[in-house]
């Protein structure tokens, strides 16, 4: 009987148990303190910091099954989804890791017996090729001499373009950091044994299965690698793609969970045809989609938000090409949590939310799907040379909410390319606004690597005895440093809080004896801990006694801040509803602030409720007690975290009665009566889903509640009146400027229409057409445009300059009537104004609008402008247009 997914899944982590290996969960699918990916792409992102030395290994030994998605940068399957046999957006990553413990020999032995043992895989050695870098004949010799693979089923693969180390089988991390060579293991569904077949149908009738890195080099810039002292390994097998080999199947859309997921979708159609492509999609989609909004991801039109919503809207897209009428996507979410067994838990506890949010997003963006599908092919059927514009493109995408390959998707099946030069163009704004190329690339070795690590003392003390260990200048070390150096100086403990978990990093001092160093910010390298900042006296050298004293002010405003953040992130849930889920947090000395998914409005009401709720809390003193609980501990006190992959066995508890449970690294007051009084300063949308509130507390707060006090009281002073009566008094003033204001439209509407008959009598007539220019003085600018608009009326052919002077700068109306704008433009015109003044200004054919500073150039160019209309007006001939 064939395995199933789940029981291929469960294999591989029994067999490296056996190894003595530690399971360790998938890490989130959103890369622990790594800006350089948008998303984890591979088992090994949560290791990264171990193989850079930047932590020191927790187990030699782990095994993991990773989620990963593969979106956006270097890694980005989206186009090949659906139309190939083994791309993916989501997948599952089966990995095995060594952190200076076993090497290349047991790695490539472990790898070989759970493939072909009768008691695990069972796969037949004959259909195993093997590929090794070429200058690493250690790992050939492993092949053919111990595992005693045939000579021509291992294939040496070279250097590309004879670039030392620049070949498919070095991996490495980045443009610097860990490296080395891989080893691949190919499965052969072509019987064939000839080399060149190998060569030219790998990814097709040689499957890669399973890549095996020795990582034993520091990449420190192109052309330089150095070998790292701790040697790891890194290994990686798509569940999948194993899946589809031990299921004798060719596409891994014929293995057990995406033919149950695809039938499913079928039957939301007529459609027959289970090879469909677009049942591939929509199979393939809902997986990532689901699996991003059980990490609290939510649709949105930037960074991780917008990858979601264009992965949801491909899926919609092909499901309405298919047939599908109704809302469906949300729809197979049960049928996935049940088809994806034990990977399936976090999608059972986010159930109800992922439902929710793929519905609202496809109920709005059915509304807009069809229109733009009929306006892409419209442009698809009057394309020239197969092509359509740029300019198409990104409307589609600015006004229907179509992504770029959404788009491109829809061309590539009817063989029609895009004019991405000039979509670009369109789109330069906002790329350089989003620019992830600069975002997401980050040079490892500009970083401080700290390989050890500090004892935090600063729960329980501000001042602690220490040593220097370490001293950074410019992220290069050095033995001292003297008075008026900035530098980061690592100790082997402290009682500063580094920057972490939203808290900023404690300030303070270090000194000893004439030396200080004054510390302007602290932050965490690895387990280390580094203070920046600046001596100011004597000298500090490695290796000598320190002593570390914190800002207590400075600290104690923080931990206020932070306690009063725990009581905000309950209140909100008790207010606004469990789902209320923190998206990130800040604290700081003057105030706090919190992000947190919520998609409905919040009114002045729940805010009040909200304040209400933690005020009461605040005066009745509650006591902030801290303990250090198992993990399986705290989930059973119901504790909240945050990110459930970052903690390890044992965490740290911060409990405020049973009101606020959550784990937390950070500092806290003692009572929660200290925060004296909180008080939500702003509240704001920061994104699609993403609320923002902003709070302060105690001192800080009475002094906001006094700003309010004194504005209120020279309100009152300027409406004369007192501060009971400041709403009666302002609606009576308004009602006041109204009847002003109607008053004044009428006068102004009477001066409009004797202006009209003066500037009328002005007109110059050049071959039938009335050309009228006018300067105003510090004339009313809403009445100018009314004046050329009843101008443009009356006088039918018509091209209408008004200016309007003032003291240091003039402001200029333009418009054309409709039937010359064939000939002439107010926004060519316009562009004569800006060019000639170094004004701005903008509009359109029959109406446009600019300005300039350049005041004292007014009648030099008023000159220009009166002959460059009249040359373009000498060319027209009036039988041209139509009155």
């Amino acid at each position: 009987m064939k395995k199933t997914t789940s029981e291929i899944r469960q294999s591989f982590l029994n067999f490296f148990k056996e190894k003595g290996h530690v399971i360790i969960p998938s890490s989130s699918l959103i890369p622990e303190n790594d800006s350089t990916l948008l998303f984890t792409n591979a088992g090994m992102n949560q290791f990264k910091e171990y193989f850079l030395g930047q932590k020191q290994k927790f187990y030699p030994r782990v095994t993991t099954v990773q989620h990963c998605l593969r979106t956006g940068g270097k890694h980005n399957d989206l186009e090949n989804v659906g139309y190939t046999k083994r791309h993916h957006t989501f997948f599952e990553m089966l990995g095995n890791f060594s952190f200076n413990d076993y090497f290349k020999k047991e790695a490539i032995m472990y790898a070989w017996e759970l493939l072909t043992s009768k008691k695990w895989f069972n796969i037949d050695k004959n259909k195993l090729w093997i590929s090794v870098y070429e200058e690493d004949e250690e790992t050939y010799e492993i092949w053919r001499n111990i595992i005693q693979v045939p000579s021509n089923h291992i294939i040496k693969i070279g250097n590309k373009n004879n670039s030392q180390y620049d070949s498919e089988n070095f991996w490495q991390m980045g443009e610097t950091g860990p490296c080395g060579p891989c080893t691949e293991i190919f499965y052969n569904y072509n019987n064939s044994d000839e080399r060149n077949d190998f060569l030219k149908n790998k990814d097709e009738g040689f499957i890669e299965i399973w890549n095996i890195v020795f990582i034993e080099f520091n990449r420190i810039s192109k052309t330089k690698i150095v070998p790292l002292v701790n040697k790891s390994i890194d290994t990686g097998m798509g569940l999948e793609r194993i899946t589809a080999v031990l299921q004798n199947v060719h596409s891994n859309y014929n293995i057990d969970i995406f033919q149950k997921l695809i039938k499913k979708i079928s039957k939301f159609t007529k459609l027959k045809d289970l090879n469909n492509i677009s049942l591939k999609i929509i199979a393939d989609h809902i997986r990532s989609c689901a699996f991003l909004i059980a990490e609290d991801i939510l649709p949105s039109n930037e960074h991780r938000g917008y990858v979601l919503r264009r992965i949801i809207r491909r899926a919609l897209r092909h499901g309405h090409k298919i047939g599908i009428k109704k809302n469906f996507f949300y729809k197979l979410v049960p049928s996935l949590i049940e088809i994806m067994g034990d990977s399936a838990e976090i999608l059972k506890k986010k159930e109800k939310k992922i439902k929710s949010t793929l519905k609202i997003e496809e109920m709005q963006f059915s509304q807009t799907l069809d229109k733009g599908l009929k306006i892409l092919n419209a442009e698809i059927k009057k394309s020239i040379n197969k092509k359509i514009s740029g300019k198409t493109a990104f409307y589609l995408y600015d006004t229907f909410g179509f992504p770029i390959d959404l788009t491109s998707d829809v061309c590539r099946e009817k063989n029609i390319k895009i004019d991405f030069k000039s979509y670009n163009i369109a789109k330069e704004e906002q790329k350089k606004r989003s620019n992830i190329k600069n975002k997401f690339y980050k040079d490892y070795n500009q970083d401080i690597i700290i390989n050890d690590s500090c004892i935090f003392e600063g729960y329980t003390k501000h001042k602690t005895k220490s040593f220097v260990k370490y001293i950074f200048i410019k992220n290069k070390s050095v033995s001292l440093i003297s008075k008026g150096q900035i530098a980061t100086i690592f100790l082997d403990k402290t009682s500063f809080y580094p920057e972490s978990g939203g808290q900023i990093g404690d300030v303070g001092e270090l000194y000893y004896k004439k030396s200080c160093f004054i510390v302007e910010n602290t932050k965490k390298y690895g387990d280390s801990i580094g203070h920046f900042g600046k001596l100011i006296s004597g000298k500090i050298i490695v290796n000598e006694l320190l002593y570390s004293k914190i800002n207590q002010t400075y600290r104690n405003s923080i931990q206020l801040n932070h306690s009063a953040t725990h009581l905000l992130h309950a209140a909100l849930q008790k207010v606004l509803g469990k789902n209320v889920v923190q998206k990130g947090s800040l604290v700081s000395d003057t105030h706090l602030r919190f992000d947190f998914s919520y998609s409905n409005n919040i009114n002045l009401s729940q805010i009040q409720k909200i304040e209400n709720v933690i005020n009461k809390k605040i005066r009745s003193n509650d006591l902030i007690k801290i303990k250090n609980l198992s993990l399986d501990e705290a989930k059973k006190k119901k504790a909240i975290a945050l990110f459930d992959h970052k903690y390890k066995d044992f965490v740290r508890v911060v409990f405020i009665k049973d009101f606020s449970i959550e784990l937390c690294g950070g500092t806290h007051t003692k009572r929660t009566g200290n925060i004296g009084l909180f008080k939500i300063i702003e509240q704001s949308n920061i994104s699609s889903g993403i609320k923002r509130i902003e709070a302060v507390t105690g001192q800080k707060a009475i002094d906001y509640l006094h700003v309010k006090d004194n504005n209120m009281q020279n309100i009152s002073f300027l409406l004369k009146c007192k501060h009971s009566n400041i709403k009666e008094k302002i609606e009576k003033l308004i009602i006041q400027v109204k009847t002003l204001e109607k008053k004044t439209d009428q006068l102004q509407k009477k001066e409009n229409i004797y202006q009209i008959k003066k500037l009328i009598k002005n007109i110059d007539n050049i071959k039938g057409i009335n050309l009228l220019i006018n300067i105003f003085q510090n004339y009313d600018q809403k009445s100018m445009r009314m004046i050329v608009d009843q101008l443009k009326k009356e006088l039918k052919i018509a091209i209408i300059v008004l200016i309007n002077k003032k003291k240091e700068d003039f402001t200029v109306i333009i418009g054309v009537t409709k039937n010359l704008t064939n000939h002439i433009t107010a926004l060519k015109i316009i562009n004569v104004f800006i060019q000639k003044t170094n004004g701005k200004g903008g509009g359109k054919k029959e109406i446009a609008e600019g300005g300039s500073m350049n005041i004292k150039t007014l009648p030099m160019i008023l000159t220009n402008v009166k002959l460059w209309i009249k040359k373009k007006l000498e060319n027209i001939k009036i039988e041209s247009f139509n009155n």
